[in-house]
């Protein structure tokens, strides 16, 4: 670090330096012109020094400022970043240490010396910081990797980063496009093997996660065999333990893929675990992946859902989609003029996109003599007079009829159920929606899940809001064009998780007083993956079918080897919620009990912890994805064998330099201490020699 200081003169001319010198000397000649017991030699050093204070006290006057300048250079920035995940371990090729290649990997900070401030990170599903021989990850996602790595050294001296991975990715984007948003040579490790070896796998299952009881249904498994032309296949699916299904399949080519539908029946309700399983073969490279279980429901029958709208709109075919990805639910969608043909009784919930009741007859006619619930979803095509008379959920005071851009917030303190902190972080990254332009308010007894952001200002205006009043439950949704968070979220994240987990969750909220039970505790889904947060739910009403949480509710959660897990539920506003952390995979059973006054109450239920096979799905490196990201950043991939050459190339590119960052400021010449220090020692040491003289 360097530091510089020089005077500037502001707007003030430089030529009033010699000016103040001047007035210094004259001041002193006036004063020391006539001699009366001073000797020359006295008399010209008292000058000196009179002078010089005058002058410097004019000097001061003129308001000059002092510019000072930091140089601070900053090394560039090596960001080591190794791949964590079971692949690595489970597919490497012959010869292979991964120790070795860790310690060697490690070694590159002392390679690169002083010059570079070098970082060590690995990842699996996010980034960890430092290196790491466990190789134990679940999940791959290389994008979110590189994304974080950006977002922790932004605006900072990035140099290069090394990506040591075999290119296999499980989870996230395609990391290629991710690489484009972070400006540094990305050197890529190709580990891994490329060389196809005898292996067997199921690469991919395609299914209903849940069926209805009785019917039949379709798995779809896609099967692949690599070096094994000429063997059968033989594959098993296993229902809860006991084979329902087998098929012989020859292998006629060296790499050999087949979809195999397999037609299973529902024939008991609950969630049933399925192991679908490829016999293994001699020599075969590994047997990890010849096997892959998932989890299907099967249900007595699905909850209907009506959708009532006056105009065609794309929030009504997206709506739909997502809705109905939960396989509890079917949703018909009809248009306002159509409405008479339907048996509304069928449905236990009716969704209202921008109507009310009173649009049409039989609608207003049935919502006043049912309790079904109601979920309004506002927009441009709302008449707010009539729209604020139907709900008593939000209420808008409308000035003029205009929409406005309203970005989704969400709030802390919502506890009527459990969106994951994903789907929050998702959801307040989302486009926005439109809203009618106006002043909004909360009604009494409602619970805001999502607030509006206008621009970049929060506000407390409600955007989501759930209510219940008279034993309906209602929900209102102050926005139109969830068909922008439909692709913002896919084209961002790849997947549409948070607004279907929104949609799940509100109307599982929506629907479950339909039973009138008074106690009811559930899981926030019936299959958890592996190494997820397990969520439950209780709610707990009194004989007026108020919600109320005075009692505690306590848990027993039992896996299938008979392990006990207790918990109690945390109070939130008006029910319970408890997060059970991270259990192990299996099949649990749960029994959650409480005592309002002398009444008990107990519930029962279940819920299974799938593991995460995704790292034995594939075998085969992909290498072209690390040199593409490698040749698009302007560096190179190498191979473990070429790590020593790693330290060099760094060295050799020049666009791999430090910088050296200025910061200039300005300040008063008067604010400094040590110029009245100075003044004060002339004068002093003036007096002093004038007292001594006998001139005081």
């Amino acid at each position: 670090m360097l530091f510089l200081f020089s005077i500037t003169w502001g707007n003030v001319s430089g030529w009033y330096t010699p000016l103040c010198l001047l007035l210094g000397i004259l001041y002193a000649w006036l004063l020391y012109r006539s001699p009366v017991t001073l000797g020359s030699k006295a008399r010209w050093g008292l000058s000196a020094l009179r002078a010089v204070a005058v002058a410097i006290i004019a000097f001061l006057l003129v308001s000059p400022l002092v510019k000072s300048v930091t140089y601070q250079p900053q090394k560039p920035l090596v960001l080591i970043a190794q791949d964590n995940s079971s692949s690595i371990n489970s597919f490497k090729p012959q010869g292979f240490n991964s120790h070795n290649f860790n310690s060697r990997l490690a070694d590159i900070k002392k390679q690169l010396g002083t010059d570079y401030d070098v970082r060590e990170f690995n990842f699996d599903s996010n980034l960890h910081d430092g290196l790491s021989t466990a190789n134990n990850g679940k999940q791959t996602n290389i994008a979110v990797a590189i994304r974080q790595l950006n977002e922790r050294f932004v605006n900072q001296n990035i140099g290069a980063v090394v990506l040591a991975t075999d290119g296999l990715y499980n989870q996230g984007t395609d990391p290629q496009y991710e690489a484009r948003n972070l400006k540094a040579s990305i050197y890529t490790i190709a580990l891994g093997d490329t060389i196809p070896r005898r292996d067997l796998l199921i690469s991919n299952i395609n299914y209903n996660k849940t069926a209805y009881l009785g019917n039949d249904f379709i798995m779809e498994v896609l099967a692949e065999a690599y070096q094994s032309q000429g063997e059968t296949l033989r594959l098993t699916v296993a229902e809860d333990g006991r084979i329902v299904y087998t098929q012989n399949i020859p292998a006629n080519s060296s790499a050999f893929r087949k979809v195999i539908p397999v037609k299973l029946t529902a024939d008991k309700k609950g969630v049933h675990q399925f192991t679908v399983k490829l016999a293994p073969v001699a020599n075969e490279l590994s047997t990890d992946n010849n096997a892959e279980t998932v989890y299907i429901e099967v249900l007595d029958a699905r909850q209907k859902i009506l959708l009532a709208y006056a105009a065609p709109h794309p929030d009504v075919s997206v709506i739909k989609q997502l809705v109905e990805r939960n396989r509890n639910y079917e949703l018909k969608t009809v248009q306002t003029d159509k409405l008479s043909s339907l048996s509304l009784a069928d449905y236990g919930l009716i969704i209202l996109y921008q109507i009310t009741p009173s649009d049409h007859i039989s609608l207003k006619s049935f919502t006043a003599d049912s309790k079904v619930p109601l979920w309004y979803i506002c927009g441009a095509q709302n008449d707010m007079t009539d729209f604020n008379q139907a709900q008593n959920t939000i209420r808008i005071i409308a000035g003029r009829n205009e929409v406005q851009e309203t970005f989704a917030q969400s709030t802390k303190d919502f506890s009527l159920f459990t969106l994951t902190d994903s789907t929050l972080g998702k959801l307040n990254r989302l486009p926005p929606l439109l809203s009618p332009f106006g002043n909004y308010g909360a009604a009494s007894g409602s619970s805001v899940l999502l607030k509006q952001r206008i621009g970049n200002v929060n506000t407390d205006f409600p955007l989501m809001a759930f209510n219940e009043s008279n034993g309906r439950r209602t929900a209102t949704l102050a926005g139109e064009g969830l068909w922008r968070w439909n692709l913002a979220e896919f084209g961002t994240f790849g997947s549409h998780s948070a607004m279907e987990e929104l949609l799940s969750q509100s109307i599982q909220y929506l629907t479950a007083n339909a039973s009138r039970q008074r106690f009811r505790a559930y899981a926030s889904k019936n299959v958890f993956d592996e190494g997820e947060n397990v969520l439950l739910n209780a709610e707990l009403y009194n004989d007026a079918l108020q919600l109320v949480n005075t009692p505690d509710v306590n848990i027993n959660i039992k896996n299938s080897n008979g392990k006990n897990f207790s918990f109690l539920f945390s109070r939130t506003a008006q029910s319970y919620q408890l997060n059970a952390g991270i259990l192990p995979e299996g099949n649990y059973d749960y029994a959650a009990n409480t005592q309002l006054g002398k009444q008990p109450f107990t519930v029962k239920g279940q819920f299974t912890i799938k593991p995460l096979n995704l790292e034995s799905r594939q075998s085969t490196a992909n290498h072209r994805l690390l040199y593409g990201i490698a040749k698009q950043s302007g560096a190179q991939m190498l191979q473990p064998s070429q790590l020593n050459q790693l330290a060099e190339l760094i060295k050799k590119n020049d666009n791999i330099k430090t910088i050296v960052y200025d910061d200039q400021r300005y300040s008063d010449l008067i604010d400094s201490k040590w110029l009245f220090v100075f003044i004060l020692t002339l004068l002093s040491t003036e007096w002093l020699l004038r007292k001594r003289e006998g001139e005081v």
